[in-house]
């Protein structure tokens, strides 16, 4: 493990300690190694649509509006190979929470994210990305090849 020394003003480092201290981080250097992380994924996304990523999809609907249900339904139905997990919450009366945990390249990711968010009447549409490698192997534990993903940072 590398060691290296940060130089910071004052005010920049007590705003970095209450707001590592707020979030739980029991050392600097655990919340340090996070901000890198974040860092070097969203660098790394920005240049590269290339590889694997997993991903989590969340957006806001209102159910009662005009077809939206069944169009988000069909879009999910459509891209069947990149949905890994899916849960549906019942904010309230009119409106749903929806929560899409999906595996895939990043481009055919980012693709079907745009298109469910884009869909008219769907709110609050966010997607986090986190770049993956993907290997098909086989353990002694299971007779069939399945896929592991690892995190590229």
């Amino acid at each position: 493990m590398e060691r290296f020394t940060i130089s910071m003003d004052d005010q920049l480092f007590e705003q970095f300690d209450k707001l590592a201290h707020a979030r739980g981080y029991d050392n600097r250097s655990e919340a340090i190694r996070d901000l890198i992380r974040e860092y070097l994924e969203t660098s790394r996304l920005q240049k590269d649509n290339k590889g694997y990523c997993i991903a989590t999809l969340s957006y806001i609907y209102n159910h009662h509006e005009r077809d939206l249900a069944s169009q988000v339904t069909s879009a999910h139905h459509h891209h069947h190979d990149l949905t890994l997990s899916s849960m549906h919450v019942h904010m309230d009366h009119d409106n749903c929470l929806e929560v899409t945990i999906l595996r895939g390249t990043i481009q055919d990711v980012r693709l079907f994210a745009n298109q469910v968010i884009a869909t008219n009447g769907v709110r609050h549409g966010k997607l986090h990305i986190v770049p993956i490698e993907l290997a098909q192997e086989s353990h002694s534990h299971s007779a069939v090849a399945h896929t592991h993903s690892s995190p590229l940072t």
